[in-house]
């Protein structure tokens, strides 16, 4: 990008839109290796959603809000990703560029929201690998114990906690760094880049290891259920959103985070073989596995142990100890271990290339654009982003922001489901090889999808319940949740305003 000069007059802020030319054009250039598969893509999908969603928050969704029909919340949650899925694999295979929904957005809407949606994602991928990786220490530790392995807790706590019986209130400080959290980022990062063909390699790997140890779960645990621990279905509401109707849907606003990973083929488009078919076939085919792979696992576990018991980090553990199979416990602790190292591979590819298209635009630094001559991976910014989310994993009480993370991811889809009807309404012209399903009504010649308009509501229906238990904790007594989230807020303008506005790729093209 040539630098600024007299020649060069800022174009109005209403001018800030790409176009579909533009952004294939950009395309052509990106300079990426293209050599991802249907099925590679489908492992990344799989590999960034079957987490810690299934490992701990199925357990911690039942015991406080939904009981047995925490059942009902995964279908909900699935579906609001389902009609957000269809709309990504339109918006993919019409437009096969990195960038996800930031690059949907800056045709449909301009530049002001696609930065909005680009720090709503840095929130998504990069706060996520964070308080995933801070999950996979405490497998880790776990893992060590059984072979007699104890690592001091002051290496496996991050240096900021939240003090116990605060609801995260109040936050203490100790000479603690989750050194675990800090090198499993580190690691990863290294795997990225080294080459995506590599690192989509071994993620293959390690979903099929996963999902073949919660297979076996299913298997053997099967036998085990008690039919009772599954009455009554929707335990009575005790008030608030614990249990009954509000329940459900409370608990759907806490799996919904579980699903998001299936976002990241999207980013994987400017990789792709034949993107405009295996992108939309890998984002679709890889939730709807994760979603049967989730319930299945879900009833099995409701099966054999109590809901009430499982407010724990490790509920597939608990029912592992209830079933009396000691080796089965060690194969979990491995399987969560090794699984989550697949969502963090996952999460940090998606983010480096979200991070790649913004530095293309001018948005944020180049060196986060600079394309490794041999490896042709964005190898400085990687090994930036790494750097900092694994300070951020060893340092900061993630847990206390996973609401926040889940009500910034629920804003980006409603953006992608928008942008499929602005699109069809802008340039009907294009052609796409993939079409959401369901058509469509027309009000006073705008054409309105079903498929993006079901996304949006139940995309708004998601966020709801986090809302109005972020309203509700201020007036208990813990601001902490909306002074986060308008930190992060005002961060968002300032860099936006100071750097990616006069720096803007679009405020240096000739008028």
């Amino acid at each position: 990008m040539p630098a600024p000069s007299k020649e060069h007059t800022p174009i109005p802020s209403k001018s800030r839109q790409k176009t579909v030319e533009q952004i294939l054009t950009e395309h052509e250039a990106c300079g990426l290796k293209q050599s991802l598969t249907a099925t590679q893509l489908t492992m990344i999908g799989i590999g960034s959603t079957i987490g810690a969603g299934i490992y701990v928050m199925t357990g911690t969704a039942a015991a406080e809000y939904a009981g047995p029909s925490v059942l009902l919340s995964f279908i909900i949650a699935a579906l609001s990703c389902l009609f957000t899925a269809f709309s990504y694999g339109e918006l993919a295979s019409t437009l096969p560029v990195s960038g996800s929904a930031y690059s949907y957005a800056y045709i449909s809407m301009g530049e002001k929201t696609a930065w909005i949606v680009g720090w709503l994602l840095l929130l998504e991928y990069g706060i996520s690998c964070a308080a995933v990786a801070a999950g996979l220490s405490g497998y880790t530790t776990s893992l060590f114990a059984v072979f007699g392995l104890h690592i001091p807790s002051f290496l496996t706590q991050s240096t900021l906690q939240p003090l116990a019986g605060s609801d995260g209130a109040i936050i203490t400080a100790g000479w603690r760094f989750d050194l675990i959290g800090f090198s499993a980022i580190m690691i990863v990062t290294a795997l990225l880049v080294k080459g995506v063909q590599e690192s989509a390699r071994i993620n293959t790997v390690i979903v099929t290891i996963k999902v073949g140890v919660l297979i076996l779960f299913v298997i053997l645990g099967f036998h085990a259920i008690n039919p009772n621990n599954l009455h009554p279905f929707i335990p009575t509401n005790e008030g608030g959103f614990h249990y009954g109707i509000k329940g459900i849907f409370r608990a759907a606003s806490v799996i919904f985070f579980a699903y998001v990973g299936f976002e990241a083929v999207s980013t994987a488009s400017s990789e792709a073989k034949n993107p405009t078919r295996d992108v939309p076939l890998g984002i679709i085919s890889s939730l709807i596995i994760c979603t049967v792979v989730y319930i299945i696992v879900a009833v099995v576990l409701l099966g054999i142990v109590p809901y009430q018991k499982l407010d724990v980090p490790d509920p597939l553990a608990i029912a592992v100890t209830t079933m009396h199979i000691p080796w089965l416990a060690l194969l979990i602790n491995v399987g969560a271990t090794i699984g989550l190292c697949s969502v963090l591979l996952g999460l940090m590819y998606g983010q480096s290339r979200i991070f790649l298209t913004m530095s293309r635009d001018g948005l944020i630094p180049k060196i986060f654009g600079i394309i490794h001559p041999h490896f042709r991976t964005p190898w400085l910014g990687t090994i930036s982003l790494g750097i900092v989310v694994a300070v951020i994993t060893a340092t900061l009480p993630i847990d206390i922001i996973s609401d926040l993370v889940s009500i910034g991811t629920a804003i980006a889809f409603a953006i992608v489901c928008f942008t499929v009807i602005w699109q069809r309404n802008t340039r009907p012209d294009i052609q796409r090889p993939f079409s959401v399903p369901l058509g469509g009504f027309t009000i006073r010649g705008f054409w309105i999808g079903i498929t993006p308009l079901l996304g949006i509501i139940f995309c708004i229906l998601m966020s709801l319940p986090l809302i109005i238990d972020m309203i509700r904790s201020i007036f208990s007594g813990n601001p902490v949740p909306l002074i986060l989230l308008i930190t992060y807020i005002g961060l968002g303008i300032l860099t936006y305003v100071f750097y990616g506005y006069r720096n803007s790729a679009m405020s240096h093209k000739k008028q």
